[in-house]
């Protein structure tokens, strides 16, 4: 007679933990780390088609590999399209990476391609814009008050090509002030600010034609009596001014 002691378990009631390594799937097993190499035509494939610049974290979350594998497989690209001579390039422009035509190129892509095709900014867009690059943040007074003109019509332009936007308010007046956007940097192709080209070393900042415009706007006058020469005066050059009532001769006087 058996016993109760003497009846074996089944073997399904084991514990899962307990079963050999060996049973687990081969998916759970953790894959090795893929090298720049290999992830190489996949950030080709995602920069392509990129319609804006792809950060380094970025393009790292879609491949799945380390930021660190990003970074040499970009170094590699660079200097493979480089060596090779290809007509394009990679650049990093407003804090991520993009394919570029090269400079040389410019001249016969503007031609067949780009020429009557692309929407340009107006003198005045194009003067507004570069107050506002180099010494943003600035308000909408400053601005005009260096321009000489009202420039909220050239502001809100700015604004809908998404070429600036507010950055805060002044802590004095209240009003609101504008910096440059990383589209315009992408635009520009420029990395940062930083590689913005320096303004004449002649050229006035932006106080000091606040104060040239004052001084037209009201300009200073002499003390009481004191009669400057204008364009039209007619004193000779050199010499004192010719009097107005001269005494005649003795045989001209009428009697």
């Amino acid at each position: 007679m058996t016993t109760p002691q003497q009846i074996e378990q089944p073997e399904l009631d084991q514990p899962e933990l307990d079963r050999p390594e060996l049973d687990r799937p081969e998916l759970d097993r953790p894959s090795p780390t893929r090298s720049a190499a290999d992830v190489s035509g996949a950030v080709e494939a995602l920069l392509l088609l990129a319609e804006e610049p792809i950060a380094e974290s970025e393009l790292a979350q879609a491949v799945g590999v380390p930021e660190a594998v990003i970074i040499e497989c970009l170094a590699e690209l660079v200097a493979f399209y480089d060596e090779t001579g290809r007509g394009f390039e990679l650049r990093p422009i407003g804090g991520g990476w993009r394919y570029y035509t090269r400079a040389e190129h410019a001249e016969l892509i503007g031609r067949h391609v780009l020429e009557g095709r692309e929407s340009k900014l107006s003198q005045a867009g194009l003067e507004t814009l570069a107050v506002i690059a180099y010494h943003q943040p600035i308000s909408r007074a400053r601005v005009s008050a260096v321009r000489g003109v009202n420039v909220d019509g050239v502001i809100r332009t700015l604004v809908t090509r998404g070429l600036i936007e507010e950055a805060g308010h002044d802590h004095e007046s209240g009003a609101a002030v504008f910096a440059t956007t990383s589209f315009f940097c992408e635009r520009m192709g420029l990395r940062s600010l930083a590689d913005l080209p320096p303004l004449a070393p002649h050229l006035p900042e932006v106080d000091e034609l606040e104060a040239e415009l004052s001084q037209l706007a009201d300009p200073p006058r002499g003390p009481i009596g004191d009669l400057r020469p204008s364009d039209e005066d007619p004193t000779p050059e050199g010499g004192p001014p010719a009097p107005e009532n001269r005494v005649q001769p003795a045989g001209d006087v009428d009697e």
